[in-house]
């Protein structure tokens, strides 16, 4: 769209260094994407400030669009180089996975030609170690678990672009593309993995991240509603397996948004929030449908907050939409009640 596991022994290290109180406190994790590595102006102070336990890309880490690796490593560089950035890497862990522009082709699927190569600077990119579980299997989806007993947040980064079929340009007006009814997005091979990790998780609470937009369903952009059978197999898996308080965090669209779905056969309210735009939003304002949005549409350079909070009864999980100055523009409370032991 043109606008824009730790490995186990370092995700353990990482885990037993957490200051008690912060452990008591809750759990905070800071998120975005959409970020171009070419513009100074970057949010990175704003997220230092909120100090969170840990930061995710959530995908356009970099705007690359290129064939040629060379070119891809530079832009790399050049966003990790950023000062601020430096001082973020500092203070955090920092996990991710990617979307199209850092995949290095626009709305790009399965037919790159370039994708494991692109995929090895990612790893370098996030220095993910040569051993890590990731570097195993093709695509960059991997998980990551944080905390201990009740309180573990565990961590799912899918992999929407090395595995996902073929999107046709649609000739209708305001319609980008034409749906793929029978297509898939994750993968045999990720599908698999994704369900192991899921029912095997003995976690609190499942945050599943995604780089395009999961639930919201009525815009004409990249979505999981373009593959109509890969969304319901999804569903159908979070009604078979019913983890713990799972929600998804999706960028991809230069906007931020809550999206709620009462899925039948789950026994919470399913959200996806997307946060998207941390150096650019839309260059103008239109109206966009989204039957299951929460509040209004957020045009504006964000980033994404989810606090975890660990109470007798079970969670509170606040997410929250913020900008420049660390400003609040939307903010969402759900109750989890304790759904394992």
């Amino acid at each position: 769209m043109r606008h824009l596991r730790l490995p186990i022994l370092l995700t353990w290290i990482f885990v037993q260094s957490l200051p008690l109180k912060a452990q008591e406190a809750g759990f905070k994790i800071a998120f975005g994407s959409c970020s171009r590595h070419t513009n100074k102006d970057q949010m990175w102070s704003e997220v230092i400030n909120e100090k969170p336990n840990l930061w995710m890309w959530i995908g356009d880490n970099v705007y690359a669009d290129t064939h040629n690796m060379d070119t891809l490593r530079r832009d790399y560089n050049t966003q990790k180089n950023h000062p601020d950035y430096q001082q973020l890497l500092k203070a955090m862990p920092v996990i991710g996975t990617w979307d199209d522009h850092d995949y290095c082709v626009n709305d790009g699927g399965k037919f790159f030609s370039k994708k494991d190569q692109s995929k090895e600077e990612m790893m370098r990119f996030l220095d993910i170690p040569t051993d890590a579980e990731v570097r195993k299997h093709q695509g960059v989806y991997q998980s990551y678990e944080y905390g201990k007993g009740k309180k573990k947040v565990k961590i799912i980064l899918l992999d929407t672009r090395y595995f996902r079929d073929t999107l046709e340009k649609s000739t209708e007006k305001g319609k980008r593309y034409v749906v793929n009814p029978t297509g898939d997005i994750l993968g045999e091979a990720q599908w698999t993995w994704l369900e192991k990790e899921l029912k095997n998780s003995k976690a609190s609470i499942h945050i599943i991240a995604s780089s395009i937009q999961f639930l919201s369903n009525d815009h004409s952009f990249e979505k999981w509603g373009n593959f109509p059978t890969a969304r319901k197999r999804m569903f159908d898996l979070l009604v078979k397996i019913k983890p713990a308080n799972a929600l998804f965090v999706s960028g991809d669209r230069h906007i931020a948004e809550f999206s709620k779905l009462d899925l039948p056969g789950l026994n919470y309210p399913l959200y996806d929030f997307t946060s998207s735009g941390l150096t650019h939003t839309w260059s103008e304002v239109w109206e966009e449908g989204n039957k299951l949005r929460v509040g209004d549409l957020i045009i504006k350079k964000n980033y994404g907050i989810i606090l975890i909070d660990w109470t007798k009864t079970g969670l509170v999980v606040t997410l929250q939409a913020k900008g420049d100055d660390n400003v609040l523009y939307k903010e969402e409370k759900i109750m989890f009640r304790n759904s394992r032991p």
